[in-house]
């Protein structure tokens, strides 16, 4: 993400009222920060606001929690706007964007070198798309959209794990606009076990930036009811967001925060590799790709983007019944087999070469040599999304492919990660 790169004159603010915002990436989860009022998502940013007498003590803070500071602005250029962060432009609220580009600075210091050498001496190009349109926080939790549901459907078939449910909310009558690879907040209703109102939670989008009806006013999640034993008593707890969306009924309303994230956008080249590997739910995004990519409709809907590269989906799931959206990502690569290749790891019912539960990984190491040529095609990007252990072995796989050709992964990566081609979004 981008620094702002917008700073008031301090001579300009009375000190009694500077209130500074950091934008922070890398917060862990743990007992401190999970008393606090703001989401944490492994890839996402959290903003939290500091006075100024407290800035330093607050750095300190955050560093101890493993987080990152990417920007600091003024909390006077995110003024609220009926609830919208908004800068005003002829007299009109537009959203307000974290991207550098927007307020003159040219170039961020990872771009400043538009070519980087790998480990092999091989030039790698770095991503140079600055997402300055793309729609960040047009609502927050102080004023959420109130959006409609429009439908509520099961996507786990008969004999699968679990409870997962693609839920469509109707977006007419407001301003929540969103691309392809970004997430929304929900806030469900009533009170936490403090007696204060619940935090928002954090979901990616399922569908492309037209909705499900490709008429610009709806928007899709795929969610899977949480439900775990609880470590002390055995007893049985239920996600408090995930079981309000999963049994929500069409026409109920739904206090909706964001769009957030810039982690997981997809390149505006038609022609790169679009690598994909997805646990459970994380196929949500990849499937708000694969729309965009291939659907009929889409395609006619974005005539300046006709996806002509190769993506391949890598879909972990325990047992058939649990592959989401199966007919729909069948159709597509029986439709266009020599742009989408369709690979599932099925734990429950497939075993790996050792006779065990055939993971992600696993999938990833059978084919870690074709993955591996792909990868090193400047033209490739690679997203992961899903439940947050997949990453070991999905790199265990890769450090083995690379050092066939005595390249070492893990440079390599930071590298990709750079250049703006390894997108990861785990929780």
């Amino acid at each position: 993400m981008s620094n702002q790169g917008a700073f008031e004159s301090a001579a300009n603010i009375e000190s009694g009222s500077r209130i500074f915002v950091y934008e922070v990436v890398g917060l862990r989860q743990n007992e401190e920060t999970e008393q606090t009022n703001y989401p944490i998502r492994k890839s996402g940013s959290v903003f939290i606001r500091v006075p100024y007498n407290r800035m330093n003590q607050e750095m300190q803070r955050i560093t101890r929690l493993g987080g990152k500071i990417v920007s600091i602005h003024p909390a006077s250029i995110l003024e609220q706007v009926n609830g919208k962060a908004a800068n005003t432009e002829n007299g009109k609220a537009t959203p307000v964007t974290t991207d550098i580009q927007a307020k003159g600075v040219s170039e961020t210091p990872a771009e400043e070198k538009s070519k980087k050498k790998d480990n092999k001496g091989n030039t790698m190009t770095q991503a140079k798309a600055k997402h300055a349109d793309v729609p960040v926080n047009t609502y927050r939790p102080n004023s959420p959209f109130i959006g409609k549901v429009i439908s509520n459907d099961p996507l786990v078939q008969e004999d699968g794990i679990g409870i997962v449910q693609h839920v469509k909310f109707d977006l007419t009558g407001g301003d929540l606009k969103y691309i392809e690879g970004q997430s929304i907040g929900i806030i469900p209703p009533g009170l936490d076990k403090n007696g204060k109102p619940e935090k928002l939670r954090l979901y990616s989008i399922a569908s492309t930036r037209h909705g499900d009806d490709v008429d610009d006013k709806t928007i899709s999640l795929c969610v899977r009811q949480l439900e775990y034993k609880h470590p002390e008593t055995g007893e049985t707890v239920y996600g408090v967001c995930s079981t309000y969306l999963t049994q929500i009924k069409p026409g109920d309303e739904v206090k909706i925060t964001g769009p957030v994230g810039k982690e997981m956008l997809l390149p505006e080249d038609p022609e790169a590799n679009v690598i994909m590997m997805a646990t459970g739910t994380g196929i949500a995004p990849m499937r708000a790709y694969l729309w965009r990519m291939f659907k009929d409709s889409e395609r006619a809907a974005n005539p300046e983007y006709q996806f002509k590269g190769f993506s391949w989906l890598i879909f972990g799931v325990p047992t058939t019944p649990n592959i989401l959206y199966k007919e729909e990502l069948e159709e597509i690569q029986q439709k266009y087999p020599e742009n989408f290749r369709l690979t599932y790891a099925i734990s429950r019912e497939q075993k790996n070469p050792q006779g065990g539960r055939m993971y992600i990984q696993d999938r990833v190491a059978e084919h870690a040599d074709e993955l591996w040529a792909l990868i090193k095609n400047e033209k490739t990007h690679t997203y992961i999304c899903g439940l947050r252990g997949m990453e070991d072995g999905i790199d265990a796989a890769l450090t083995a492919a690379a050092a066939k050709e005595g390249v070492t992964w893990s440079s390599y990566q930071k590298d990709l990660k750079k250049a703006g081609r390894w997108h990861v979004e785990t929780y």
